[in-house]
């Protein structure tokens, strides 16, 4: 009787002994701030992408930073780093793709940084993009971004996917400042 061979799984793990890279780590709620000091106290370089909120009250108007991406920070580390991020208070894990440990380019944490200082000034209209179109921001502080139209919602809003980072991001754009790479088949 043959039997069946079980295919071996290879586990993907972008850490590197000698060159920093990018991982996200998944962290408890409202501790994002806190953790990038911590670890800024250790020689880690970690970052967390901070939007401005304002909530008005009936006496008083509050302005507050707050995260982008809820219990998310993005640390730039070699192997030798890991556990000291993991046994950072509050951290819970590396955020992974299955079990592997997957890197995030450059591009895309810049392209956060962009986003965080700019969403507030980027206006929409109307467009003649679908779904599945490759784009390219070509106008504005996210000049030479790529990203995949995932959804067209309403009139002026649309939904951007960052293929690396397994998110997405909505972001407002104006016509005159987007640029169509490829059409979807």
């Amino acid at each position: 009787m043959r039997h069946k061979e079980t295919p071996i799984s290879t586990v993907i793990n972008h850490l590197s002994q000698k060159e920093e890279r990018w991982f996200a780590v998944y962290t408890k709620y409202k501790c994002e701030k806190y953790i990038v000091d911590q670890l800024a106290r250790k020689g880690i370089s970690a970052y967390v992408p901070l939007v401005t909120k304002t909530k008005r009250y009936a006496s008083r108007v509050k302005t507050h930073l707050v995260p982008l991406i809820n219990s998310h920070v993005f640390v730039c580390i070699k192997k030798g780093n890991y556990v000291d991020v993991l046994q950072s208070e509050y951290v819970i894990t590396f955020v992974k793709q299955r079990k592997n440990i997957i890197s995030i380019p450059e591009v895309e944490i810049n392209l956060l940084k962009m986003i965080v200082g700019e969403m507030e000034n980027v206006e929409a209209v109307e467009m003649t993009y679908k779904n599945g179109d490759e784009v390219e921001i070509i106008g504005g502080n996210l000049t030479g971004i790529r990203g995949q139209l995932v959804k067209k919602e309403g009139k002026n809003s649309f939904i951007v996917q960052l293929v690396s980072i397994g998110m997405q991001l909505a972001m407002t754009i104006d016509k005159s400042n987007l640029r169509l790479i490829k059409k979807r088949a």
